[in-house]
């Protein structure tokens, strides 16, 4: 008689405590990699799986429509290792073609990032470029010329580079080469 309850009591929480886990993370499935970078180009469309729908409500995240561009994240450098705010990264390249695009340094959970400076990205409108168009961003916990973006004081961030009106979908698979390149630089001890 007791068998019955304590199985029932064993399979709630196991289903509950696995849906708050698959929900307290980023999206668990639809992610296209390429290279440091991973786009979620079903996250606005209707295909979008239940388990973002549901982390979607839970942060109060509003998703770029399929035809409204196309959000792109790296919480990695070019070689794999995560990002962490003690060190120093250069971002730089060339950017996919899209009318507007902004570059945003967030916390793992999406919030951006709280610095002294308070400024936690680029536009692609204010952002200084070299004779060929290409950027290059430096994130660091000091002050460095040109595009410069004040690393937070401790912790692990994410790059979210948000592309608008762009052609280029994540459906169909992205190319490395034609994202940012993200080069650590060094750490401060």
């Amino acid at each position: 008689m007791v068998l019955i309850p304590a199985t029932l009591l064993t399979a709630l929480v196991l289903g509950l405590g696995s849906a708050a886990w698959m929900v307290s993370r980023a999206s668990p499935f639809g992610g296209v990699p390429a290279g440091a970078w991973t786009a979620w180009p079903k996250l606005g469309s209707r295909d979008v799986d239940p388990y973002a729908l549901a982390i979607r409500a839970r942060t109060a995240d509003v998703p770029l429509g399929a035809g409204e561009g196309l959000v792109i994240s790296a919480r990695v450098d070019g070689d794999g290792r995560p990002l962490e705010a003690a060190c120093t990264y250069r971002v730089e390249g060339a950017t996919p073609p899209a009318r507007y695009w902004t570059l945003t340094l967030t916390d793992p959970e999406g919030a951006p990032v709280r610095t002294p400076l308070g400024r936690a990205g680029f536009t692609s409108r204010e952002v200084l470029r070299d004779g060929q168009g290409r950027t290059a961003v430096v994130l660091s916990p000091a002050a460095a010329p040109g595009n410069w973006l004040q690393m937070p004081e401790h912790g692990r961030v994410t790059l979210v580079l948000r592309l608008y009106d762009t052609p280029i979908s994540g459906a169909s698979g992205l190319d490395p080469e034609t994202l940012p390149r993200i080069r650590r630089e060094g750490c401060r001890p």
